[in-house]
C-alpha cells in the first residue's frame, strides 16, 4: 500500500545581492582577522610583513570559506525565507 504525498514545496532563496555579499564577507573577515591577530600577534610580529601577510591568509581563507559563510549562507536563507513568509 503506497501513499501518494506531495513532495515538499523547495523554496528557491535568490543568491544574495553583490552589497549582501560583501557584507557578509566583512562580517566573516573582519572577526577571524582580529581573533588571529590576537592569538598569533606576538609570533607574527617576528615574521617580515609579506611572511605575515601569507600566515595570516592561509589561516584566514579556509576558516572564512569553509566555516563561516557556510553558516552565514543559512542564517540569510532563514532571514529572507522567514521576512517573506
Amino acid at each position: 500500500m503506497s501513499t501518494d504525498r506531495p513532495a515538499p514545496q523547495t523554496v528557491r532563496t535568490p543568491p544574495p545581492t553583490k552589497h549582501q555579499l560583501a557584507l557578509m564577507i566583512w562580517l566573516c573577515v573582519f572577526p577571524t582577522l582580529l581573533v588571529l591577530n590576537y592569538v598569533l600577534g606576538d609570533w607574527l610580529r617576528t615574521l617580515p610583513m609579506l611572511s605575515r601577510t601569507f600566515v595570516l591568509a592561509t589561516v584566514a581563507v579556509p576558516i572564512v570559506i569553509y566555516g563561516l559563510m557556510p553558516q552565514l549562507h543559512k542564517v540569510r536563507v532563514r532571514l529572507v525565507t522567514r521576512s517573506s513568509g
